[in-house]
């Protein structure tokens, strides 16, 4: 005869005062404590990937002048364009290269920005590359 014999076939007590936990409420309160808040965070946010920003040569510059000064020439036709430009990250060093496409509504001329038909705005410092759609 077992040690454990006269209670081992009794049924598992419900408590009739506390609800059931759950399995995942049960698994939190084993879990380590997290001394140091937001340190998890902070890791991935370093490990989150940058780009640095190309700096293009003057032949480059001078082709993207010249096409901003044809679509100055043609605004009110309201060209539809794409255009791979750089946007810095606002949280650490390096950006992504992002490719906005739409009905180019104005040029600022003043701030140099680009301004679509649906509200973005693009410095046109940062472009990279424009091309019109078809």
């Amino acid at each position: 005869m077992g040690k454990y014999d006269d209670i081992i076939d009794l049924p598992h007590h419900v408590s009739e005062k506390r609800p059931h936990m759950s399995v995942a409420d049960r698994a939190a309160q084993f879990a380590p404590f997290a001394a140091l808040t937001g340190y998890g965070d902070a890791i991935d946010e370093a490990a989150r990937p940058t780009d640095k920003k190309v700096e293009q040569g003057e032949s480059s510059l001078e082709e993207l002048d010249e096409k901003l000064a044809s679509l100055a020439a043609r605004i009110s036709e309201r060209p539809r364009i794409s255009v791979t430009c750089f946007r810095p990250d606002d949280r650490k060093e390096g950006g992504t290269y992002v490719t906005f496409s739409g009905a180019l509504k104005k040029i600022e001329q003043t701030t140099r920005r680009l301004v679509f038909e649906d509200g973005t705005s693009v410095c046109a410092d940062d472009i990279s590359a424009i091309s019109e759609e078809d």
